[in-house]
């Protein structure tokens, strides 16, 4: 009976650098940075307006959802089963959704901008990102969503000029002090 080893394969170089070597955490830091602004901006935005998180809370979602909704029957930009989520989920929860929506931009741009929890900050924007591409809408979605995907697949060093240098060892990550860094 043969026995069924694991082969590892060699990473190669570039992807080596950039999402195992803390000397990336540079770049990482930059994209990082800008991500974190456009989320935390668009988050405060709707924090500080009154349709979002306000009195009238839910106002902007219904009117967002209503749209999305319109594009599912005109062009198709919209699928079924997502303008049903919207329909059945999203709208009579409008204004739980434009909290949670408001305050998690909020959270994902600062926790981008500290670098803490970066991987984890950059999923849920990611998330969100793709949740609007849904809707229907592009705006800057698309090259939020690829830098959020990078950065995901960088989680290890992209918070290296962050937080997570400190805070990832502390949850017990599996990094390994390295007296040479």
């Amino acid at each position: 009976m043969k026995e069924n080893k694991a082969i590892l394969i060699p990473e190669n170089p570039i992807s080596q650098f950039l999402f195992n070597d803390s000397r990336s955490g540079l770049i990482w830091l930059v994209i990082r940075v800008y991500v974190g602004f456009a989320w935390l901006k668009a988050g405060w935005g709707k924090a500080m307006s009154d349709a979002w998180t306000g009195e009238n809370a839910g106002v902007a979602i219904h009117g967002f959802v209503s749209g999305a909704l319109e594009k599912s029957t005109e062009g198709g930009d919209v699928t079924n089963w997502y303008a049903s989520f919207l329909e059945n989920v999203v709208l009579p929860n409008a204004k739980v959704f434009g909290f949670i929506v408001a305050y998690g931009e909020m959270l994902v741009g600062l926790g981008l901008i500290l670098g803490l929890l970066t991987g984890i900050a950059a999923f849920f924007g990611a998330f969100m990102n793709v949740s609007f591409l849904f809707a229907g809408t592009l705006s800057t979605n698309p090259l939020l969503f690829i830098l959020a995907t990078w950065i995901v697949l960088a989680w290890k060093v992209a918070g290296w000029y962050g937080l997570d240098r400190w805070a990832l060892p502390m949850l017990g990550t599996p990094w390994v002090k390295n007296d040479k860094l």
